[in-house]
């Protein structure tokens, strides 16, 4: 039985935004070129760039509900970032971080820690795994999602990479210690995406609205889509086939 892929996203800056691509081209031990290359640090993180570090130290969705609305496109060493209740912001985060962090500070809770610095780590995107992980994500399970809530959710609220339809409900979680063709990419499933008060967030309006990790208590566990690295680069485009190995 196979899948077809079904969505292509990449996250610029750790929990500031999305892109939708119609392909994308990765390599072996690496990540989605252009997910995660920045991060937040926020005012009580230690994080300097020089190593990969727990997301305990950024600023994140789950933490800042608000970062969800966030929609961002990535070109060169520019991100433009768009929110329902800010102006677009067009910047540099390796030059300009300054004025990221005035954009963004009305978003944040005044008793978080605030945002501080941007960060990123040579080599490697920074994802939530300390391996370069790319998020594997079943249309079937977040329907099934859907159902236990009593309403349509956007798909957008798990942040996830690549998302396929055609396949059971949980079939990802099948594929642990197992490898996955995707398009000409082959993958190797190193561990299931668990989950945080993050995907209870609406995507549309940064507001707290479904209770996700209640609906997911539902099959004894709280996670959502599977961690892979990447073991034979190549090509992934929409339309492509999944197909377990």
């Amino acid at each position: 039985m196979t899948g077809t892929v079904t969505g292509l996203w990449r996250h610029p800056i750790k929990s500031h935004g999305r892109e939708a691509l119609d392909s994308v081209t990765l390599s072996p031990g690496q990540t989605m070129p252009g997910d995660r290359v920045w991060a937040v640090a926020h005012e009580m993180s230690q994080a300097d760039g020089s190593e990969w570090v727990h997301c305990g130290h950024f600023s994140r969705v789950s933490k800042v509900p608000e970062l969800m609305a966030i929609s961002a496109t990535l070109n060169g060493d520019r991100v433009t970032l768009r929110h329902p209740r800010r102006p677009d912001l067009d910047f540099a985060p390796d030059a300009e971080a300054n004025r990221f962090l005035d954009w963004v500070k009305p978003l944040m809770p005044q008793d978080r820690a605030q945002s501080a610095r941007i960060i990123r780590v040579p080599g490697r995107g920074m994802t939530d795994s300390d391996f370069p992980s790319v998020t594997l994500c079943n249309m079937a399970s977040h329907r099934a999602v859907e159902q236990r809530i009593g309403h349509a959710l956007s798909p957008l609220r798990w942040r996830g990479n690549i998302w396929f339809d055609g396949l059971p409900l949980w079939e990802e979680f099948d594929w642990l210690d197992r490898e996955v063709q995707i398009g000409e990419v082959v993958f190797a499933v190193r561990e299931r995406t668990d989950r945080c008060a993050a995907t209870t967030t609406n995507p549309e309006t940064g507001k707290r609205d479904a209770d996700t990790l209640g609906a997911l208590d539902h099959w004894g566990h709280r996670d959502f889509s599977v961690r892979a690295e990447v073991i034979r680069g190549g090509t992934i485009r929409l339309g492509d086939e999944v197909r377990p190995l």
